[in-house]
């Protein structure tokens, strides 16, 4: 690596992703002795981490190595931190950073493995992460693909992808997270690759909704692919590439959320699929489905680039009320005919 190892590397967030993450990373470097660190917003959790290294509330019984240590504050965290990783819910991401940024180091790397849109703005978590801390985009990168946290926390093999303006930061930090059972790709379309995160949210919701109700593999298959066709419909028009969307970050991560029952989304959707509202589903989940929470902004961005995303459309009008569930598969195919190439 042309870059010189991290001092330490920081994980902002305690959750299912940002703890395997933090697991990826010691596993990816012990013979360096690069210390990792997860911020933790319990005490009882960061105190969970170093005396007994596990985080049991998202990862059961899987043993973290003893490289990976954790806190509650966020200055110890931060101190020394040449790579700062942020997992944290999506909507609360400017926020947090806010307090965050008075404690990066001067040269600190960021890299996001959140997926979503934030509200109000639609920015990807990226953009949010320069407007917030002035970083420069070639030192802002953000981690993408078919990533479902439990499987690797089990070191069930993997690939992702590692997107950012910069080959060089992309490659260093793919080089500081390729662990025996965990494969980074590189890539500089950051666009592409955070949109196939966050829309695959949404199409997995669909998705959800249709096996709650009890429909086959057909109609599962359909709402993939036709999701697929719109995210790169949406993608395309704001300057991304269709390759992108081809990889890892774009079919390999839809595939993987719209068709586990570890995919937070897929959940969510399936309990709305068995008759529950919204606010009885939130209940329910442990973790933040992000799809609820962005589907509305990424609605809001196709429509104000002209782009026309109908399961995306569906999916918002049932969270908002406006259309059962029983009648969002009728709405879909009741669409005008047309050639399955045509771009709208």
């Amino acid at each position: 690596m042309s870059k010189p190892l991290p001092r330490k590397i920081a994980v902002m967030g305690a959750g299912s992703w940002g703890t395997t993450f933090a697991k990826v990373l010691a596993d990816a470097v012990p013979e360096q002795g690069i210390p990792v660190q997860i911020w933790a917003r319990r005490d009882e959790a960061a105190q969970e981490i170093n005396e007994r290294h596990t985080n049991s509330r998202y990862l059961r019984d899987t043993k973290l190595p003893a490289n990976v240590t954790a806190s509650s504050n966020v200055e110890e965290v931060l101190a020394n931190a040449d790579l700062v990783v942020l997992a944290i819910p999506a909507q609360s991401l400017r926020e947090e950073l806010a307090k965050f940024t008075a404690h990066f180091e001067q040269d600190v790397v960021l890299l996001s493995l959140m997926k979503g849109l934030e509200r109000g703005t639609d920015l990807r978590m990226s953009e949010v992460m320069a407007a917030v801390t002035g970083i420069p985009a070639d030192r802002i990168a953000v981690l993408s693909g078919p990533n479902l946290a439990m499987e690797i926390a089990r070191e069930q093999p993997t690939a992702s992808v590692v997107a950012c303006t910069s080959n060089e930061t992309a490659h260093w930090i793919a080089q500081l997270c390729s662990a025996p059972y965990f494969r980074p790709y590189t890539n500089d379309d950051v666009l592409g690759v955070e949109l196939g995160g966050i829309v695959k949210n949404i199409i997995a919701l669909a998705v959800g909704m249709c096996d709650g109700m009890g429909m086959g593999d057909n109609t599962k298959s359909t709402v993939i692919t036709r999701g697929l066709a719109e995210t790169t419909r949406l993608v395309i028009s704001l300057g991304g590439r269709l390759d992108t969307l081809a990889g890892l970050s774009g079919l390999g991560d839809l595939v993987a959320t719209c068709s586990s029952s570890l995919s937070r989304n897929n959940t969510a959707g399936r309990l709305l699929g068995q008759g529950l509202f919204i606010e009885e589903v939130n209940d329910r989940m442990s973790q933040t489905a992000e799809g609820i929470k962005s589907a509305r902004a990424v609605f809001d961005l196709s429509r104000s680039h002209g782009v026309e995303m109908p399961i995306t459309e569906a999916v918002v009008m049932v969270l908002e009320g406006n259309l059962s569930v029983e009648n969002m598969a009728e709405r879909l195919l009741a669409r005008e005919l047309k050639s399955e190439g045509e771009q709208q």
